[in-house]
């Protein structure tokens, strides 16, 4: 057997073992979460068959963001996350307070994954303690990553692949439905279904922006392929395959899905707080639809959660990398496997206490954690654009992978991050989570500044 091509960082060696295949499937699982199957009645409320413009802009957004995180990581090949090119165009205390903000914030959605997981199987054993489940997918995900990057591109793969299948099963289903005119239990299955009660705008436009926070949320680990950078087989053809591929997935997995279930329901038919996808499902008369549904949730979970677990340990290794302490430094080690095992152990063990703090935590506080951890993301993915903007300005002759129209897109991405933001504001829940988003970030900026040595040993000062 050939031996693993690898990537140097000082005496740690990262394996490039994630094939495209691999890569692009993970890159699905990025854009299709939990939301979709769940959430999408609720968002298709809030805007009408309106949410579809929104997917599509938000789609747009996330593909521009996506090929800024390209542009940089792919101009450096020694780059092993966004948070570096963050430190070498915005300076080490910005990268500092994103580095941390993101480490925390897949530690936070990893609970809430595992906290959900237990939630779904209550539907096959009502009387299993919640923390069970969730405790053992968290092991089981664990020992994956701990074996060989290619054990986790594998699981992901197969995570990914029942999203999609799932999901391409409700489309073509949809379309048989639509092109027999079908009968429903709320009329026929039609386009027209689309522009009745109230039109397209149905809900107006304050309905539409409203919608934006949600639909935005619903894209949290997108930019999770930027993790893979160092240990993709050939990053400078797979990478930009796969990010290149992202707005044909929108176009299909989102707004394909949605615009079938609102053709097949009228959207004032379709219940907030169902699964459209039970719905569309049990139409049709199949046994067992909730079980389906509740199955590919399930997984679609504990794909979040192993790639909590991949991103976690990545970015805690490299925090920790230069590090004068010795204890700390060991964290970044690498096993025999090229895989940061110390970093992965101890980002489980803090997703782990997700089992506790579902007993001792009331569940609001719980959902305002993993509410903060989602709002940070618009800080996170604002900061990659800033500092494209940064590499742009200091290497205005680079022409490989450019982002299409900058800096103007960069620029408009900033602008539907500011309206995200604002719109926001508007409703409890959402504000309470950026206030607290914006205490966080001020308080690390503050630590950054008040521990510039903590700083310099955290994340790679000089």
């Amino acid at each position: 057997m050939e031996e693993e091509e690898t990537i140097s960082s000082g005496k740690n060696e990262l394996s490039r073992s994630l094939t495209g295949r691999q890569v692009e499937m993970i890159a699905i699982g990025g854009a299709i979460g939990t939301g979709l199957f769940l959430g999408a009645g609720k968002s298709i409320h809030l805007a009408g068959p309106a949410i579809l413009l929104a997917y599509l802009l938000t789609g747009i957004i996330c593909f521009w963001i996506m090929r800024a995180l390209g542009e940089l990581l792919l101009s450096d090949l020694k780059y092993h996350s966004f948070v570096e090119t963050i430190y070498d165009y915005l300076g080490k205390r910005t990268a500092f307070v994103i580095g941390w903000s993101y480490w925390a914030s897949w530690i936070a959605i990893a609970m809430a994954e595992l906290t959900a997981i237990g939630v779904y199987i209550k539907l096959w054993i009502p009387n299993l303690p919640q923390w069970v489940p969730g405790l053992i997918t968290l092991i089981i995900l664990v020992c994956i990553n701990l074996i060989t990057v290619k054990a986790f591109g594998e699981v992901e793969f197969w995570f990914a692949l029942i999203k999609v299948f799932a999901i391409l099963a409700l489309i073509v289903v949809g379309i048989f439905l639509i092109i027999f005119r079908y009968k429903t239990s709320a009329g026929v299955a039609t386009p027209a279904n689309l522009i009745q009660d109230g039109g397209f705008f149905a809900r107006g436009w304050q309905g539409f922006f409203m919608s934006l926070p949600m639909v935005v949320f619903a894209f949290v680990g997108i930019e999770m392929i930027g993790m893979t950078a160092a240990e993709v087989q050939d990053p400078k053809k797979i990478m930009p395959k796969a990010i290149n591929s992202i707005p044909l997935r929108i176009l299909i997995f989102y707004i394909g899905s949605l615009a079938v279930i609102m053709s097949i329901f009228p959207w004032t038919g379709l219940d907030p707080s169902s699964s459209p996808f039970v719905m569309v499902f049990k139409e049709l008369g199949i046994q067992g639809a909730a079980d389906i549904v509740n199955f590919v949730v399930i997984t679609a979970a504990a794909s979040s959660c192993n790639s909590a677990l991949f991103t976690t340990g990545r970015m805690l290794s490299e925090l920790t990398s230069q590090s004068k302490s010795p204890r700390v430094n060991k964290i970044s080690k690498l096993s025999i496997h090229h895989v940061p095992s110390m970093a992965i152990l101890l980002s489980s063990i803090l997703i782990a206490l997700s089992t506790l703090l579902n007993i001792i935590m009331p569940n609001d506080v719980f959902s305002l954690i993993t509410g903060v951890a989602t709002t940070s993301f618009l800080f996170i993915w604002g900061t990659i654009i800033l500092a494209h903007l940064k590499f742009r300005k200091k290497h205005p002759k680079n022409t490989f992978f450019k982002m299409p129209f900058s800096p103007v897109s960069d620029y408009i991405v900033l602008v539907f991050f500011a309206i995200v933001a604002v719109m926001m504001v508007f409703e409890k829940s959402t504000l309470i989570s950026l206030i607290f988003a914006l205490v966080w970030f001020s308080g690390l900026f503050f630590l950054s500044k008040r521990h510039s040595n903590l700083s310099r040993d955290f994340l790679n000062m000089d």
